[in-house]
């Protein structure tokens, strides 16, 4: 999937897009792709002479494929709710665990299967891996709903 397909999934934006490419896409599960190059803003902050991606960025990467792979199923569901339009948003994280750093010139790939969903809730597992060093980086549960646009574009 490109870029352009992606950005008419979800709503998020450059420089907040985390998200380079679709490799594969199922109903329940979405695999996705993101190189960090090392110009990316948080890198002059995060720390200036050991550059790691923070582990945050990598749960919020986790979410946007699950926005992702949700964005076909929630335009069902917006449309029966009223909330045409609306965007993913987060509700809770559990059970997050970090387990190896990933840095500036490296590729991370983003496992995320739909485990259930309760009316507008959905349930996700999630698993980033550092693919360029072939390691489990983090690994997280997680929960969003949909929310009503409240202004602005998309």
């Amino acid at each position: 999937m490109s870029q352009e397909a992606i950005q008419q999934a979800i709503p998020h934006r450059p420089p907040f897009l985390l998200l380079d490419e679709i490799v594969e896409q199922s109903d329940e599960r979405i695999v996705c792709q993101k190189r960090f190059t090392g110009d990316e803003f948080w890198y002059q902050g995060h720390y200036p002479d050991y550059p790691l991606t923070p582990g945050v960025l990598l749960c919020e990467a986790a979410m946007q494929a699950g926005a992702v792979l949700l964005s076909k199923i929630t335009v069902e569901a917006q449309e029966g709710q009223g909330t045409a339009g609306g965007v993913p948003v987060a509700t809770r994280m559990n059970n997050v665990q970090f387990r190896a750093m990933v840095h500036p010139g490296e590729e991370i790939t983003i496992e995320v299967d739909l485990v259930e969903r309760l009316s507008n809730a959905y349930f996700m597992k999630a698993k980033v891996t550092n693919a360029s060093a072939g390691k489990l980086a983090a690994r997280l549960e997680f929960a969003c709903t949909v929310a009503a646009p409240q202004g602005g574009t998309r």
